[in-house]
């Protein structure tokens, strides 16, 4: 099966691992990897800012950039949303319309291509610890993926998973909402590591990049003995 690795901005830049475990991990499971390297953002922080108009040319460059594949795939819930937001943008465009559907049909997040395409639940990880998840907001209420990702860890050896307190609320990242209200991101990523902590877990587990700097940072600057992971980092462990 071929599969197209689109890697996310946060993931090229500062998550380099989660993208060659992501590789790694469908390599296994039978896949042959194709990474364009012409893949650039996918528009949202623009889209999301009000920049409609000027996140076009972004998304247009995208969808040419994946017009190849057969599968895309990206480590990232909110940015596989994205993509599928493309037909919406570009309604009633004769040219680009039709591009951004066949583009968006065959887009999805990591996790859920392993559980529904791949009909995966076992990658054969191992990791011994005690771990919650974080159930990133694009993925899990507009994405609408919720039960693959924990389908996926309860299968992992060795990991005992402890459900997270508040989970269904906001890290307070958000994109830009982090830094257009970033008194009031501050309060909600504070009480996000209370929950973490809460469960006693020494992991932390999530499936968004931006949601695992945004806590991430938070729990290093308060020096917690708390481990953040990428699923795709988790599922790579043997």
């Amino acid at each position: 099966m071929k599969v197209t690795l689109f890697a996310t901005c946060l993931v090229d830049m500062f998550q380099g691992d989660v993208g060659k475990a992501v590789v790694e991990v469908l390599e296994r499971l039978g896949c042959d990897i194709d990474f364009p390297e012409d893949q650039i953002c996918c528009g949202q922080p623009a889209y999301n800012s009000g920049y409609v108009k000027e996140s076009k040319n972004a998304m247009k460059k995208m969808i040419t950039a994946f017009e190849h594949a057969e599968y895309v795939v990206s480590p990232s819930g909110s940015c596989a949303y994205m993509l599928k937001e493309y037909p919406a943008v570009f309604k009633g465009d004769p040219i680009w319309e039709p591009k951004a559907q066949t583009l968006a049909a065959k887009t999805y997040e990591f996790t859920e291509f392993i559980v529904n395409v791949l009909k995966t639940e076992d990658v054969g990880a191992r990791l011994e610890g005690k771990a919650t998840y974080h159930t990133s907001c694009h993925m899990t209420r507009l994405l609408g993926v919720t039960e693959a990702p924990l389908q996926l860890l309860k299968n992992v050896k060795g990991l005992h998973y402890v459900d997270l307190p508040g989970k269904d609320r906001c890290c307070g990242f958000g994109g830009t909402f982090s830094v257009k209200m970033g008194n009031i991101s501050g309060e909600m990523v504070n009480e996000k590591v209370l929950n973490v902590e809460e469960t006693g877990a020494d992991i932390l587990i999530g499936a968004d990049a931006g949601c695992l700097l945004n806590i991430g940072g938070r729990i290093q600057r308060q020096d917690k003995p708390i481990k953040v992971m990428h699923i795709a980092e988790v599922l790579n462990c043997r």
